[in-house]
């Protein structure tokens, strides 16, 4: 691979150590790594990117991701429902998807992601009907040219013993712990750099038993990978953990050892003062879901005192079903707004919740690598065209949440172009999108 010079940007967004902002600057990019920052650097040989007029941040990081579900978007019926009802209009339906379906949707959902910005994203696939396998979502990442960070999620509590899946969905807890084994042994890529690498994820404490939680974390501590769980979604939520486990669930997490820098919780909408301070003395992640958090009317989660309190903090555009985009620019700007809703206006910059989206995500999923632009780190490279209707008239181009575009012109990812001059350049995406259409008209009908 010949280097990459990435020349004449007039406003890099560092997210470095020091949040540095530089005008007027060239990035150099070997092997995958960014090499020098500079000014005027010299091509030798290398393959040239104009950047003139443009802003360069970090690619975005997703923290939370159940890409299956772009599959199935605005279904009627589960439009405007709650968390618990939601799920129960869509379970039956996702239970009719496959290999196929669980592949093309993967696709469709990292493509829509990499437009808009995002160069890194999890995912948490927590069904598998039909044959379906994590690897369906693996194969998928690979040839859009993402950075993946997939957990095998489960089900085991089905709708006979108490919980909220049908019990077609659930699975056997012995199967459920030998396929993480069997995918971190295929497929998880621990050094750094690596392009893929694979969490353990049981749904959430109303899928699953106590046994399964405690058994998936001594799992994962043993091949050194990370845990995933929903967490503190909302009211129903919370009155679930209260009368079944006769506690919070922060305390449900930190009894069963889903605590610690390895873990990160989605949602956490209806976290308290005191499972805000665990989070942040334990060193545990979040991924804030603001626009599905929005959708469903769980709440606006607590993300000013979590990060005040010291809690890492990334963002997810969660699944399509609930949220109907994939854009992480627009969670990110919604990010900013609602806790100016709930704190004032000055709660948070279009700055800090940039950071969030992208330093913030990195260091929730473990990846110091990424997330930021510097000398040594890896090049996931997001540039934004601020020569369009969006920004013009902006004084501060640099406050792209502000007044900035809400799709990539390029996105590099470990030196790689995955979007240029504003498509897709690694998939045909009409292609993609006709076929993701035919497997949604298929599934509506068998409905």
């Amino acid at each position: 691979m010949s280097d990459l010079l990435i020349q004449n940007i007039d406003t890099l967004i560092t997210m470095d150590d020091d949040r540095r902002e530089l005008t007027g600057v060239d990035i150099r990019v070997r092997g995958g790594v960014i090499t020098e920052i500079g000014q005027g650097l010299a091509v030798n040989g290398a393959e040239t990117l104009n950047a003139q007029g443009c802003v360069v941040s970090p690619g975005l990081v997703n923290t939370h991701h159940h890409l299956y579900q772009s599959m199935t978007r605005a279904v009627p019926g589960a439009q405007d429902a709650l968390l618990f009802g939601w799920l129960q209009k869509l379970y039956p339906i996702w239970s009719m998807m496959g290999p196929e379906e669980m592949f093309v949707s993967a696709q469709v959902g990292l493509a829509e992601l990499a437009l808009s910005g995002c160069t890194l994203s999890s995912d948490h696939l927590y069904l598998y009907p039909n044959g379906a396998r994590l690897d369906d979502t693996i194969h998928a990442a690979k040839e859009v040219g993402l950075r993946f960070h997939p957990t095998r999620g489960a089900m085991s509590i089905g709708e006979s013993d108490g919980g909220l899946p049908p019990d077609a969905l659930v699975e056997r807890e012995e199967a459920i712990l030998n396929d993480c084994i069997r995918v971190i042994d295929t497929h998880h890529d621990a050094t750094e750099g690596s392009m893929v690498r694979v969490g353990i994820a049981p749904c959430s404490p109303f899928s699953v038993s106590r046994e399964l939680m405690r058994d998936a974390a001594l799992l994962a501590r043993d091949k050194g990978v990370m845990l995933h769980t929903h967490l503190a979604e909302n009211d129903e939520d919370i009155a679930y953990s209260l009368a079944k486990f006769g506690c919070r669930p922060g305390q449900y997490a930190e009894d069963l050892g889903w605590t610690g820098p390895d873990v990160w919780h989605a949602h956490c909408v209806k976290l308290d003062g005191a499972e805000i301070d665990l989070f942040a003395r334990t060193r545990t992640g979040v991924a804030h879901c603001p626009c599905s958090n929005c959708r469903l009317g769980s709440g606006i989660a607590p993300v000013r005192a979590m990060r005040d309190a010291g809690v890492a903090v990334g963002l997810g555009v969660d699944g399509s079903a609930s949220n109907d985009a994939g854009n992480l620019v627009l969670e990110a700007r919604q990010t900013m707004l609602l806790q100016r809703v709930l704190n004032g206006a000055d709660a948070m910059s279009p700055r800090e919740a940039l950071e969030i989206a992208t330093r913030g995500g990195a260091d929730v999923l473990g990846r110091p690598d990424c997330g930021r632009l510097a000398v040594g780190k890896r090049a996931d490279i997001a540039i934004w065209d601020t020569r369009g209707v969006e920004s013009a008239g902006s004084w501060d181009p640099a406050a792209i949440l502000l007044a900035g575009p809400v799709r990539v012109r390029d996105l590099i990812v470990e030196g790689r172009r995955v979007v240029a001059e504003g498509q897709l350049s690694t998939l045909d995406m009409g292609q993609l999108v006709e076929k993701q259409n035919w497997l949604a008209r298929a599934l509506a009908e068998r409905a």
